[in-house]
């Protein structure tokens, strides 16, 4: 695994990602106001709210797709943007961006060959990546003939491919049947686990913001309350993340 060196200080390890007071708006519309947050080395951080909070915004800054309008973010203590860093970040979009006349084995060979990997780790991580997916028998087919869950689950398998340090997924289980979403969430939990990934996930599914780590409660462009979801529950006095947003929603108006 390789490793940035300000990413350690000391010999002691810091925050893999650091978003330090950013401010982001879009001609006179303010997405995101006075937001700061820190992410560990192997944690998974759930970002929940409702669509046009900013959370797909924030995780276009944290991934270097976007200039801050104020503030800092850093991964792997590289101030973003930084094109070094991006071999180490797997970013799945919230809308796919496929090249629907290639096949999916095109596609996903399109895509490893942009990253530094030998001819055997690019066969292998496409293996591995369709394979997570549930989309070996169906590389042959080109894209435009696939369903919008399959395209979905192309995009992961895309975002997989060079075995990131950190892994950005904008609601990566839309559009997924149950059965295949709780697969593809063992899986994640399993890299969080064993290889030491970092994960952040956007979500509308409150089952699943129950699986992360830690998570951020996040409504017009700033963060409600973060913690993990034992702690938010208590805080809130609520049975479910569910109620939690809701109980944080209340007090803060």
């Amino acid at each position: 695994m390789k490793t940035h060196e300000p990413y350690l200080k000391g010999g002691l390890q810091v925050s893999v990602i650091k978003v330090n007071h950013i401010q982001k708006g879009y001609g006179k519309t303010k997405v995101l106001d006075e937001v700061s947050l820190s992410v560990e080395k192997g944690q998974i951080y759930g970002f929940i709210g409702p669509s046009g909070a900013g959370k797909t915004t924030l995780i276009k800054l944290i991934a270097g797709m976007e200039l801050v309008d104020d503030g800092e973010v850093y991964v792997l203590g590289s101030k973003m943007p930084s094109l070094p860093v991006l071999q180490d970040v797997g970013y799945m979009a919230q809308s796919d961006a496929l090249y629907l006349q290639l096949t999916g084995k095109e596609n996903l060979a399109f895509f490893a060959s942009l990253f530094k990997l030998t001819k055997k780790q690019q066969k292998d991580r496409i293996s591995y990546a369709a394979g997570l997916v549930n989309l070996t028998d169906d590389l042959d087919k080109k894209v435009a003939a696939y369903s919008g869950g399959m395209k979905r689950r192309l995009s992961l398998a895309i975002s997989l491919l060079q075995d990131p340090q950190i892994l950005i997924l904008d609601e990566p289980t839309v559009g997924i049947d149950p059965e295949l979403r709780l697969s593809i969430w063992n899986e994640l939990l399993r890299l969080k686990k064993e290889e030491g990934k970092t994960i952040i996930v956007t979500t509308h599914v409150m089952d699943e913001a129950e699986r992360c780590d830690f998570i951020a409660l996040i409504r017009n462009g700033s963060i409600l309350a973060n913690g993990t979801p034992s702690e938010l529950k208590d805080l809130y006095h609520a049975q479910n993340i569910d109620e939690v947003f809701l109980n944080a929603g209340r007090s803060k108006q």
